[in-house]
C-alpha cells in the first residue's frame, strides 16, 4: 500500500509539468524585462529518462540567502500555494551536522490529516564539512554516486518513506561549496539554488 508521501512525487511532477507549460506560454507572450529574475525550470521526470538531476539554468535572483519560497520559485511556488500548501522551515542538517546558513523546508497542506509533502533544502557547505557529512551518511548505510559535478548521497530505498520512479529515496546532492536535499533524487530538479 502506497503511503501519502509516495504520492508527493507524482503530485509535484504534475505541478512541474504544468509549470513547464505555463512558462512556455508566458515566454511566447512577452520577453522578460532586463530586471526580471531568471529562474530554473526543472524538466518533468518523463523527460529525464534516469539522467542525473541538473537544473537547466541558474537562478539570478542575486540573494545568497535561500528561503522556502525562493527554493521553489516561479510557477511551482504559485501552484503549491494555490493548492493550499504552506511550509515549515528548519535549519539544514545532515545527520548531526547543522548548517546554520542553509534552510530546509517541508511543503504540505498541514490542515489535511494525511497530506502529501515535498522536502527541499539548500545550504552552503565547506569542503571539510561536505566530506564529513558524506562519511556520516555512508556509515549509516546511504550510497554515494560520484558525478563530474559532485556527488549524490541517497538513503537506502528500503528505509525511505517514498522513492522516485528510479527507486531513489531521500537524496543529498553535494556540489562545489553547496548541498541540496529532497525527499527523492528526482525532486532535486525542483530546487532553485541561490546565485552566488
Amino acid at each position: 500500500m502506497a503511503s501519502a508521501r509516495t504520492l508527493s512525487f507524482s503530485f509535484v511532477a504534475g505541478i512541474g509539468a504544468v509549470s513547464l507549460l505555463l512558462t512556455g506560454c508566458a515566454a511566447q507572450a512577452s520577453a522578460p524585462s532586463p530586471s526580471a529574475t531568471t529562474v530554473t525550470t526543472a524538466p518533468t521526470p518523463e523527460a529525464t529518462d534516469g539522467a542525473e538531476p541538473t537544473p537547466t539554468s541558474t537562478a539570478t535572483a542575486g540573494a545568497a540567502d535561500a528561503t522556502c519560497e525562493s527554493l521553489v520559485a516561479g510557477e511551482l511556488l504559485t501552484d503549491l500555494t494555490a493548492q493550499g500548501w504552506t511550509y515549515r522551515e528548519e535549519t539544514f542538517t545532515v545527520g548531526d551536522i547543522p548548517l546554520d546558513e542553509g534552510v530546509q523546508c517541508m511543503w504540505a497542506d498541514f490542515t489535511a490529516a494525511n497530506s502529501i509533502s515535498l522536502l527541499v533544502g539548500w545550504s552552503p557547505i565547506a569542503d571539510a564539512d561536505a566530506e564529513r557529512a558524506q562519511e556520516l551518511l555512508v556509515a549509516q548505510g546511504w550510497s554515494v554516486e560520484e558525478t563530474a559535478s559532485g556527488a549524490y548521497v541517497t538513503e537506502d530505498p528500503s528505509r525511505s518513506l517514498t522513492v522516485d520512479e528510479n527507486g531513489y529515496g531521500m537524496t543529498y546532492e553535494f556540489g562545489d561549496g553547496w548541498v541540496t536535499v529532497s525527499d527523492t533524487k528526482q525532486n532535486l530538479l525542483l530546487i532553485e539554488r541561490p546565485a552566488g
